[in-house]
């Protein structure tokens, strides 16, 4: 699982000329689900996005989480950031999670942000053609892979 976090002063997911998701300081959380991923994948990532330390302090010190802010969160489905460019110019997306797989983890992440922080999680549709707004914050953009949960 990778997540592409982006600290913003607003975000907002647009579908159909419609907003599905909006929200003012916070973050942007690009969300990929690969074949392999785990409840534990989903679990160690979401307390690592509520926990980042990123927001700034007194000082101008990246030093406050989300809850110190009151900042949210705007979850967008993502399967491109398992892009595989390695051969030719087209990129495949072979290890990104099928939608029977990738909609219940997605869902689940969802459950999972709004209780850890206690805020209705903002969101886009999965699937669908969504366009993205950000203001980007510093800017301040953090990756993030699950498969580097084990490594010290």
């Amino acid at each position: 699982m990778r997540a592409v976090l982006q600290r913003v002063s607003e975000a907002s997911c647009t579908v159909d000329g419609k907003i599905t998701g909006e929200i003012k300081l916070g973050f942007l959380v690009l969300l990929g689900i690969e074949n392999d991923d785990t409840d534990d994948d989903l679990n160690w990532l979401a307390n690592k996005i509520v926990g980042m330390r990123v927001f700034g302090d007194e000082n101008d010190l990246m030093n406050k989480a989300l809850a110190d802010v009151d900042g949210n969160i705007l979850l967008i489905s993502q399967f491109t950031l398992f892009a595989q460019t390695k051969k030719g110019n087209r990129p495949s997306f072979i290890r990104a999670a099928r939608p029977d797989k990738a909609i219940p983890m997605y869902e689940q992440m969802i459950k999972i942000l709004e209780t850890l922080t206690s805020k209705k999680i903002a969101t886009g549709i999965f699937g669908a053609d969504m366009k993205i707004h950000l203001l980007n914050d510093g800017p301040v953009t953090v990756i993030m892979n699950t498969k580097d949960k084990d490594n010290h």
